[in-house]
């Protein structure tokens, strides 16, 4: 059975801050906005470097979802970053209309999703952003599960040409895939071969997929395991092959069922 190694806990926020660093030495159209979270967004290093293609909002979400759509116009690619509860149900309609409604390439990037950021207390907690994202019309909703690619979801998303959510955390989790990994957008992930049941993961609960199979491994019960990185477009061929061979399914998500993964 292949092996993953857990080469040092990251948080993936951290993957972004890294990945949008590195878009702005390579890509002069890339900009950011953030709504007073610089620090928890891990956007300094970026700020630092390109001080003119940064925008403080401050605690005003909805008029930095409408900034991101009008930067767009003038044909910059805008990376608008807050916590994940303000990201998506505070301004839904700022998104629906200016952004997804509108086919404008902003990327909204969101921090401290679902209930893993703990101390920051319910108010922070969501676990409905993906159902509200991916109802939207021509929104990507990507999900990354470590450091490396997060980072590499961050490159990625800078190329596509359309709205993207994309979600990650703040806790410290294992790194544990490819650094020079290539991403692609709509495609499965698949870590193991198995017989018995598929397991498909999204997230922070893609490495806790991977330690369940190798328990199942232990008592004789082979396991597909998919990692599920977007989940808009979903790739419905990869899953559909799996659950096909093994006739049982199990998802596995830091969100509500409702609107989610599993749904």
């Amino acid at each position: 059975m292949k092996t993953y190694t857990d080469t040092g806990k990251k948080d993936t926020r951290s993957g972004f801050g890294a990945g949008l660093t590195e878009l702005g030495r390579k890509n002069p159209n890339v900009v950011a906005l953030c709504a007073d979270l610089v620090g928890s967004l891990k956007m300094q290093d970026f700020i630092d470097e390109n001080p003119e293609r940064f925008f403080q909002v401050g605690i005003a979400e909805a008029n930095m979802m409408g900034m991101a759509a009008g930067l767009t116009i003038g044909g910059k690619i805008p990376f608008a970053g807050t916590f994940a509860n303000f990201a998506t149900g505070r301004v839904y309609d700022q998104i629906r209309q200016s952004i997804a409604y509108s086919g404008k390439n902003v990327k909204i990037c969101a921090s401290h999703s679902g209930v893993t950021l703990g101390e920051d207390g319910a108010t922070h907690q969501i676990l409905e952003d993906i159902g509200l994202m991916k109802m939207l019309p021509g929104m990507t909703v990507i999900n990354t599960c470590d450091f490396n690619q997060t980072k590499a979801a961050t490159l990625a998303i800078a190329e596509h040409d359309g709205p993207v959510y994309l979600r990650f955390g703040r806790p410290k989790v294992a790194n544990f895939t490819a650094e020079d990994q290539k991403f692609e957008i709509g495609k499965a992930v698949q870590l193991y071969e198995g017989e018995d049941v598929t397991i498909i993961a999204t997230g922070h609960l893609v490495w806790e997929a991977i330690q369940a199979a190798q328990k199942l491994s232990e008592k004789g019960i082979s396991a597909d395991v998919i990692n599920i990185h977007t989940i808009k477009p979903l790739d419905a061929k990869a899953i559909i092959k799996s659950v096909k061979k093994t006739g049982c399914v199990v998802t596995a998500e830091e969100h509500n069922f409702l609107g989610g993964l599993g749904e």
